[in-house]
């Protein structure tokens, strides 16, 4: 005997309608935002003292943070490993991760470390722990055509419309900027000392200085203008165009502490202008630095470094007096800079440091790890804490190549102290 065809029916629809309650439940618990954190394990490393050299390669682009940990950006994922010497990537020491919001930029003050996602949310996280310190809205990231390589090196190391500077007073801002608005967050605490609107694409940001203003370029009104705001209160500054150039401007930040964070210095040129100028930064209109005029000019300190036909010489970046010459190094150029040290990289692909007062070679040694030679260009770079990582290119450079054509190997970044 069966069921009546009335109970039938009532018994295949309450069938129907649990089959179809399971399903949303699956769909919401896949789809509906959420964030998972994964704190440390263990205890917080302390910063090791490696000797100077190739520590390793790594598949993805390292930001190095309070001398110890290694953060690495991942598509919806911001995680770190330790050690920070350590020769590969290892599990990682904790994790954060944010659906269905996309990770877009990391910056790190000390031991916080504020990542930015595209529906515009900051979150901060204790690099000791891992854990969430504070959450703080901010603008939707302006939108990038720019092809999103796999080492996430664009993320960490050079993260858009996200800077970080410090203040008189002591307090680290982080300054977030979109399409139509900036906003300033103290990063110890998360509060937001000032929101402002912008006028759209025709102004970009270009980096922060550090006497605790963000450089902007306003594009929206006449000839382009540098504009300098004040990162604790917001409020435009200066507005300064440089006496001689074209109607249009490249601004290219030096003497940079991280990214386009802490920059001391400008170089202005016109579109495809090599002949280029070099400016200070400071509280009033940025004072010109001939020392910085050349092409690969950079600064640390007081002290201007540039490579011309084949000499690396040092020079008063006030002054332009010269300070140290060096003709022994060969074909090389300016790779990057932090305090207390430049590097060079050589055409061999020897990675050479020396001591921006004096001259002195701090090491030299071949940016090779495993059988993996130097036959390979540079890529994106980042230097923090004594360390440089590389990434390496494939000859020749194919930027419209997809990632195995691009990059040398899987592990496409090569780490060093130095």
């Amino acid at each position: 005997m069966g069921f009546p065809r009335g109970r039938r029916r009532l018994v295949l629809a309450v069938a129907v309608l649990l089959a179809v309650a399971a399903v949303a439940v699956v769909v919401h618990r896949v789809l509906a935002p959420a964030e998972v954190s994964t704190p440390a394990h263990g205890a917080y490393p302390a910063a090791p003292r490696p000797a100077a050299g190739v520590i390793g390669r790594l598949p993805v682009a390292p930001l190095i943070v309070d001398g110890t940990l290694r953060v690495y950006a991942a598509h919806r994922q911001v995680y770190a490993d330790r050690p920070v010497d350590g020769r590969y990537r290892t599990t990682p020491y904790w994790s954060y991760r944010r659906w269905p919001a996309e990770l877009t930029g990391v910056v790190a003050s000390g031991s916080i470390v504020v990542s930015r996602w595209s529906d515009g949310r900051l979150v901060a996280l204790d690099a000791s722990t891992g854990r969430v310190r504070w959450r703080a809205d901010g603008p939707k990231p302006t939108e990038s055509r720019a092809v999103a390589r796999r080492t996430g090196a664009a993320v960490v190391w050079d993260p858009r419309g996200l800077h970080l500077t410090d203040l008189t007073d002591g307090r680290t801002v982080v300054v977030v900027s979109g399409d139509a608005e900036a906003r300033g967050v103290e990063v110890n605490g998360g509060q937001q000392l000032w929101r402002v609107d912008l006028p759209g694409r025709c102004r970009s940001d270009v980096g922060t200085t550090d006497g605790g203003q963000l450089i902007g370029l306003d594009r929206c009104a006449g000839p382009a203008t540098v504009e300098f705001r004040d990162a604790a209160t917001g409020a435009v500054r200066e507005r300064w165009r440089p006496p001689v150039g074209s109607e249009e401007l490249v601004v290219t930040p030096l003497g940079c502490r991280t990214g386009w964070s802490d920059c001391q210095a400008l170089r202005t040129a016109g579109p495809g202008d090599e002949a280029g100028r070099g400016w200070l930064v400071g509280a009033g209109e940025p004072v010109a630095a001939s020392a910085l005029d050349p092409a690969g000019a950079t600064v640390v300190g007081e002290q201007a470094v540039v490579v011309l036909d084949g000499v690396a010489v040092g020079r008063s970046v006030r002054t332009g007096a010269e300070l140290w010459r060096r003709a022994d190094l060969g074909v090389a150029r300016v790779l990057a800079a932090q305090p207390g040290r430049v590097h060079l990289l050589t055409e061999a692909n020897d990675l050479v440091t020396l001591d921006p007062v004096t001259g002195t070679q701090l090491s030299r040694f071949p940016l090779e790890v495993g059988r993996d030679g130097t036959r390979w260009l540079p890529g994106a770079v980042g230097a923090e804490g004594g360390y440089v990582a590389v990434e390496r290119l494939r000859r020749p450079v194919d930027p419209a190549g997809d990632d195995r054509r691009y990059y040398l190997t899987a592990e496409a970044v090569v780490l060093a102290a130095t």
